[in-house]
């Protein structure tokens, strides 16, 4: 188990965050959450004991393995794919490097005793590896690798071949094949289409280790984590339950908290109208000073913000193009000859937005070149629209800004004459007020980057944007205020990205990328965002049925009479079902609220003992009854969530 506690850490006069406590026990998946520049890489390395904090102390056992998963890798790859796959667990590649000397030890002893020394040695080597899960590693890696979208002969490929995205995924290969006791990943998604995504989102649901990580994607925070902790305002803040909890729980505290603010401002109005009143009056001046004794001790009540980022996204009024944005008629696409997708047919009409999906290497990208122009199609023609002015945001953008530039040095050089519109006013716009225009490019964190590379792409008036994962380290309020803008924004959107959040709030349509064909999806259907979900897949594997068809061909009335009874047997039996299924959760939720009930008790048991001044003679049973009563709130509050969980359900049943 990993503890912290009491972390500060402050850079020039800035204070990142402080008196930070948080625990990663085995099993507990927790998201971390927070504004860009909050700190959170910052914490993340002070855990992983890179960085010192200022204050307070991180507690983890010498042994304990630690997997870690950057935002950015090291420049100098080695090995191949399936090398770096299984690399990750340093007892496993301790025990096959064993094997690989005494096999070697064996092949040049001579002696019989030394022979037999060697074989009793060998033997219990590979009893230890076997153990460690070390001859069924490589099926594992295979697997992990193929869930991440590796192809089955990419294994032999050396790392310095691929692109930072594939060598990013590998790196995670390693990771979740070693299994460390503590799994820190910082934007695992950012690198891995919809099909990956929905892979990841499994294996880390059932997680059996500590696992913590930053994300902005709300759907895998809901799908993952048991816990989130938010850090914002300089500190930590522990919610129980998913991403729609988090939000629920954090309104409900802020509420709470504006509340009590509301109910300390009213009564320190009071007490200085008291003070102001009687200040001067001989007979009233002990009082006046007790009180203003009491207000200068006070400890103010601060109420939490709800958005740090002010960014709004504008887009300035771009002019009418035509109906028809961009028209595929015919296209067959690739390289060197070599089609990777045949016959594209498509048109893109003025306002549409779209969303492209489809695994890594199907031929997204491919489908955005030709629509810019950049590359030519092996057949068939490619035809954008009059008056089409188009803008690209694509990820490497972040990598080429000047790092010794200000971001509003940046704009300046790169973005022209911007007529009458202030560039302060436009960096503010973005998140960017005041001196936080002035500071270094090189002194940004990834989602600051990110953000002022999105001020580049939408500075100027254009009706057709090109996304490419527009969302990556951005935090959740920028996030929200991009999704805002495109959906108020009046041109023509055309993105591609993982989020699947993004997509739902903003797409109308999606065009799928897939096995060397384009099809196109009016709406945004659920299967569509969560491949390789068994029941999904066979539902879409299944012939739809449309409601009167008759798949025998018969008319006869004998048919009609056989066909209604089987129907009244149908609906007999899904009632039944229904009863039972509801009579099962009903059940349920009568034993869970036993618990719940049980676990408060316990709560206000342990409180009224701590409540008690005796007991604090004895600082061992201090800390007993504390970590008792810490436990005992867990479990209520997670009876009580799961209690609402089931409680909902049998609502949407009835």
């Amino acid at each position: 188990m990993l503890t912290a506690s009491g972390l500060s850490k402050s850079f020039g006069g800035r204070t990142l965050f402080r008196d930070v406590t948080l625990e990663l026990r085995p099993g507990r998946r927790v998201a971390l959450v927070g504004g860009n520049g909050n700190g959170k890489t910052t914490l993340i390395n002070i855990l992983l004991g890179e960085t010192e904090p200022d204050e307070g102390a991180v507690h983890r056992p010498n042994d304990m393995q630690i997997g870690y998963l950057p935002q950015d890798l090291a420049d100098d790859p080695q090995g191949t794919v399936l090398e770096e796959a299984m690399s990750g667990d340093a007892r496993m590649q301790a025990a096959r490097a064993r094997l690989a000397e005494l096999e070697a030890q064996l092949t040049d002893s001579s002696g019989a005793d030394d022979q037999d020394k060697i074989i009793q040695a060998y033997s219990d080597a590979q009893a230890h590896f076997e153990q460690l899960g070390g001859y069924s590693a490589e099926a594992d890696a295979h697997r992990v690798l193929a869930g991440l979208g590796f192809k089955g002969s990419d294994g032999d490929r050396p790392l310095a071949e691929l692109s930072g995205g594939w060598r990013m995924r590998a790196a995670l290969a390693r990771l979740l094949v070693a299994r460390p006791e503590i799994l820190i990943l910082d934007e695992p998604t950012n690198h891995l289409d919809v099909d990956s995504v929905a892979w990841l989102e499994r294996q880390l649901a059932a997680w059996p280790t500590a696992l913590l990580f930053v994300s902005h994607d709300r759907d895998f925070i809901d799908a993952v984590a048991e816990r989130v902790i938010e850090l914002a305002g300089g500190t930590t803040t522990e919610y129980v339950g998913g991403f729609a909890e988090f939000v629920v729980q954090r309104e409900e505290r802020i509420a709470a908290a504006e509340a009590a603010a509301a109910g300390q401002a009213r009564k320190i109005a009071d007490v200085e109208r008291f003070i102001e009143r009687f200040r001067y009056k001989a007979t009233k001046s002990r009082q006046v000073q007790s009180r203003i004794k009491t207000l200068e001790k006070l400890d103010r009540i601060e109420v939490p913000t709800r958005e740090a980022v002010k960014a709004k996204f504008a887009f300035p009024e771009p002019r009418r193009s035509s109906r028809v944005v961009v028209e595929f008629d015919g296209v067959d696409a690739g390289y060197d000859g070599n089609a990777l997708l045949t016959d594209v047919n498509m048109v893109v009409e003025r306002g549409q937005k779209i969303a492209l999906i489809g695994p890594n290497g199907a031929g997204k990208s491919t489908l955005v070149k030709m629509m810019l122009g950049e590359l030519e199609p092996l057949a068939g023609t490619v035809t954008l629209g009059n008056n089409v002015d188009v803008a690209t945001f694509a990820q490497h953008q972040t990598e080429v800004l000047d790092e010794s530039r200000s971001g509003h040095a940046e704009l300046m050089a790169t973005m022209g004459d911007l007529g009458t519109r202030n560039l302060r006013t436009i960096l503010g716009s973005f998140g960017f007020s005041g001196d936080a225009a002035d500071r270094l490019i090189g002194e940004l964190s990834g989602g600051e980057r990110t953000r002022l590379a999105l001020a580049k792409t939408m500075i100027h008036p254009v009706n057709l944007l090109v996304l490419d994962e527009p969302t990556n380290h951005l935090d959740l309020p920028s996030c929200d205020l991009l999704e805002e803008a495109l959906q108020a924004y009046p041109g023509t959107v055309i993105i591609v990205t993982h989020d699947r959040h993004l997509i739902r709030n903003v797409a109308e349509a999606l065009v799928e990328v897939r096995d060397g064909k384009v099809t196109w999806h009016d709406g945004v259907a659920e299967d569509l965002l969560m491949p390789g979900d068994a029941d999904v897949v066979q539902a879409r594997k299944e012939p739809s049925k449309q409601p009167g068809s008759n798949k025998t061909g018969s008319n006869k009335a004998g048919n009609s009479n056989q066909n209604r009874q089987a129907a009244k047997r149908d609906q007999a039996q899904q009632r039944n079902q229904r009863h039972q299924d509801t009579k099962k959760l009903k059940n349920e939720i009568r034993s869970v609220e036993k618990k719940w009930e049980k676990a408060e008790d316990r709560v206000a048991q342990l409180q009224a003992e701590l409540a008690d001044p005796a007991v604090y003679e004895d600082g061992a049973k201090v800390a007993e009854l504390a970590k008792a009563f810490d436990a005992a709130k867990d479990e209520a509050a997670e009876l009580s969530l799961r209690w609402e969980t089931l409680a909902s359900r049998l609502e949407s049943m009835s």
